[in-house]
């Protein structure tokens, strides 16, 4: 059904609440990481991403709360979504955007292994003329 104008406003400063949240708790985890660092210790890979990725995403929180913190300027943020698509944190991604994400990279990997399939099939036929 379609959403009143209160309801829209109210799963937005939801949605705002659950991402800052997010953040919050990923840049617990990685100071305890970056203190695991600092005392000799090694991380993991899969750590090592976390890292990064909760690194990056301070990073773009700086322009983020720009629009957050300067009235009426949310306003522009879908055009420089549009322009600056990965400006967003990672925690404020909605759930379409990382399905859009995923078909994208799978769309891309179907297409890698479509031209791997036919480079192979195509040295396979040289080999048997070389060799025939």
């Amino acid at each position: 059904g379609k959403k009143s104008l209160r309801q829209k406003v109210v799963d937005e400063l939801k949605h705002y609440y659950n991402g800052f949240h997010l953040l919050w708790t990923d840049t617990k985890v990685a100071a305890r990481m970056v203190w695991r660092l600092l005392h000799g210790q090694v991380l993991t890979r899969r750590e090592r991403r976390r890292l990064l990725r909760t690194c990056a995403d301070l990073f773009r929180l700086v322009p983020f709360l720009v629009f957050v913190i300067v009235p009426f300027m949310e306003f522009l943020l879908p055009v420089f979504l549009k322009i600056f698509p990965q400006m967003l944190p990672s925690t404020f991604e909605t759930e379409s955007k990382k399905e859009e994400k995923l078909k994208k990279k799978l769309n891309a990997r179907l297409e890698l292994a479509k031209f791997l399939r036919e480079t192979i099939a195509e040295m396979a036929k040289r080999n048997k003329a070389d060799t025939g």
